[in-house]
């Protein structure tokens, strides 16, 4: 087998002004050096000090031969060409996210329709948009255990179904019930696997270490298309008065049944393959993702990384299928620390990860970085932008969905850019970059309906109606506290310059669509630049408010929105990884529901300036979080990231010693039992 020697986090004193090899094996490497280099294997751990880099002329030798191996290794790694397949299976796999992309992306336009069509109050617009986000949330929780029994690529198949029946659902809905039922059955789709959790662990286990994150961002790029195609789709079929939102819904069904065609005839992930001892067919998938690559040492490293989940079923204490080392400040043989690549004891996937401190902290950063994805208001900007752009004072709904779809190319565009930068900047500097700039432009955001409110125009006109003299309409002097109110709507005249004539009317209880009486009801022809505002008030600054929205995307997209799937792709020893995954997956839907379901009633309370200052100071605490936090890891194997978690939490993140060592392997044989003095026969 092959043993991972990945670097450990020592405490800070023992760390400083020292340099880490391994004890007992230096020597042998020396003597076997000859023969490492022809045999490819040899392992180097190197850890740059932070004071004394040059102690000895030996040292310097070394470290010269060490930076000539790792530059002929990086060489190497640039020559070996990921074969086509690998491009394919990724592209197939990705149709899942912009499904997800697609469901998030149509819904903003389909609304603008359905709540005229089907006189939607504002609470069965929440409850249609974040009935899908509950069921993915349920679903999720459920995916994990699916992930692990069923494989990868069977929950991607189920998904694929899942979302078909849904769509075809949605696009005959005769009434807003089966609506939502079809709603509930696209969750379900997403929620199992296609966008939350399978995806990404799927791709990420196929991918070589050097174009996984590439790939895995892949992902975030079709989610962003998907939104793109759904906003241009909302704009043509908004044409159509009636029945539009059916061909905007029911055309998901398309690259459903093409994914679902496409994993017939795609492999099954070869981690899982080799989790469930089908070896011989894992080494076969693994032959043809990687094409003239030699394969052994990715498979020994999978091999090995498995053996971490047996343990011994007595005494609680833990079994090493692998072996044992000791690491130790040069010069210092009494301080050193031990190597251990073991599972924690046995129970519930769970219970473990919360009982073994590294999955327990690569679980808090996982669920951190999706919950303050969703905290930070990115579903409410994509499921109603075309709703935020109308309350900024944009009459028009066509013109609305056609803006919403200029934001929705915002966010493409500026995901390709994260997919060049995520193997160039790193997790780490990407993430915390977008965050900040997602800070600042919520505040932009805000800052927009700051202005509009503090220029709405006032109600000038009272008209008498015995009947309703007790309305609340009747004691609003602005259009601002008028239009909060989600039982008035504003009537008003305009002109070139100015807004006149202005009155806070009741809203017709069986459409928002026009008055309950008066000027602008459906008694009286509206002509002679009469309008009838319901959720918004005419101003000046609705640029402002979409330059906020396309600032927020642009910072957005190329960092918090594929990193957080990203990262947890790849943190989790492959024990935990579907249940980290579920688990992360359930937080990110879970937060999903929480901001979705709640947007228009927060606006309501706190204005629509007070919401977006809000996400913004969400948004602030997020980027503290990821600073404290976050480690990188850029060009990692899987197997070994488990160890950049042995440090405290929010140390990790904060420290670049990971950034400076660079592993490598040596093939050894062993079995349950440290390295002793007697060891050096053991090791080829």
């Amino acid at each position: 087998f092959v043993l991972s020697l990945s670097p450990v986090p020592m405490s800070r004193a023992s760390s400083s002004g020292n340099d880490y090899t391994l004890q007992r094996m230096s020597s042998l490497m020396e003597q076997r050096g000859k023969k490492a280099r022809d045999e490819g294997e040899r392992s180097l751990i190197e850890a740059r000090s932070h004071s004394d880099l040059g102690s000895s002329a030996g040292a310097a030798a070394a470290s010269s031969s060490r930076e000539e191996l790792e530059r002929a290794a990086r060489e190497q790694l640039q020559r070996d060409v990921t074969p086509a397949f690998v491009y394919v299976l990724a592209l197939f796999s990705a149709l899942g996210g912009f499904l997800f992309g697609y469901d998030t992306g149509v819904v903003s336009g389909a609304m603008l329709l359905l709540k005229r069509d089907m006189h939607l109050s504002a609470l069965w617009q929440e409850v249609l948009v974040s009935s899908t986000v509950g069921a993915a949330a349920l679903s999720a929780l459920v995916g994990g255990s699916l992930n692990g029994l069923l494989g990868r690529r069977r929950c991607i198949l189920i998904a694929s179904f899942l979302f078909s029946t849904g769509g075809l659902v949605l696009s005959v809905a005769p009434s807003r019930e089966v609506l939502l039922l079809g709603r509930v059955v696209v969750g379900l789709g997403l929620g199992v696997g296609i966008a939350s959790m399978t995806v990404p662990v799927y791709i990420a286990e196929a991918s070589p270490p050097h174009q996984r994150g590439r790939l895995v961002t892949i992902n975030t790029l079709f989610i962003t298309g998907g939104q793109l195609i759904a906003s241009i789709i909302d704009g043509a079929f908004s044409y159509l008065r009636r029945d539009g939102w059916r061909y905007m819904l029911g055309l998901s069904v398309v690259p459903a049944v093409l994914q679902f065609v496409g994993f017939l005839f795609l492999p099954e992930s070869p981690r899982w393959l080799i989790q469930k001892g089908h070896a011989q067919k894992a080494r076969r998938v693994l032959s043809q993702i990687r094409g003239n690559q030699n394969i052994d040492e990715e498979y020994d490293a999978i091999i090995t990384s498995i053996g971490e989940e047996e343990k011994d079923s007595g005494g609680g204490e833990q079994l090493c299928r692998t072996a044992m080392l000791w690491l130790r400040p040069m010069g210092n043989p009494s301080d050193g620390q031990q190597l251990c690549f073991c599972a924690p004891p046995g129970g519930p996937v769970m219970w473990r990860m919360l009982t073994y401190p590294p999955t327990r902290r690569a679980l808090l950063l996982g669920c951190g970085l999706q919950m303050f994805q969703q905290l930070s208001g990115i579903n409410t900007v994509m499921y109603y932008s075309a709703t935020i752009l109308q309350m900024s004072g944009v009459r028009d709904d066509k013109l609305a969905i056609w803006l919403a779809a200029v934001t929705a190319f915002t966010n493409f565009l500026f995901t390709l850019l994260g997919v060049w930068l995520v193997e160039r900047v790193g997790r780490r500097k990407l993430t915390m970059g977008s965050m900040i700039g997602t800070c600042l432009s919520l505040a932009v955001l805000a800052t927009g309906f700051l202005l509009s409110a503090q220029s709405s125009p006032p109600v000038t006109v009272h008209p008498a109606n015995p009947s309703v003299s007790n309305s609340s309409c009747m004691r609003y002097e602005l259009c601002e506290p008028c239009m909060l109110d989600p039982t008035c709507g504003f009537c008003y005249r305009e002109n070139s310059t100015a807004v006149f004539a202005s009155s806070c009317i009741p809203v017709n209880p069986a459409s928002t669509e026009e008055a309950a009486w008066g000027r602008c009801s459906n008694m009286t022809e509206t002509s002679d630049g009469l309008y009838w505002a319901y959720n918004y008030c005419p101003t000046s600054y609705s640029w402002m408010v979409l330059l906020g929205l396309i600032l927020y995307l642009a910072f957005f997209a190329p960092g918090m929105g594929p990193m957080p799937w990203t990262v947890n792709s790849e943190i989790y020893p492959l024990w935990a990884r579907s249940t980290g995954n579920a688990c992360s997956a359930g937080i990110n839907w879970a937060f999903n529901v929480l901001v979705s379901l709640t947007f228009l009633h927060v606006a309501q309370y706190l204005t629509y300036y007070g919401a977006f200052f809000m996400y913004s100071g969400l948004a602030l605490v997020g980027f503290l979080f990821i600073y404290g936090c976050l480690p990188e890891t850029k060009g990692r194997r899987l197997e070994e990231i488990e160890l950049l978690f042995e440090g405290q939490l929010c140390t990790c993140g904060m420290s670049d010693w990971d950034e400076h060592r660079h592993i490598e392997y040596v093939r050894v044989k062993g079995s349950n039992y440290h390295l002793s003095d007697n060891d050096a026969s053991d090791v080829e």
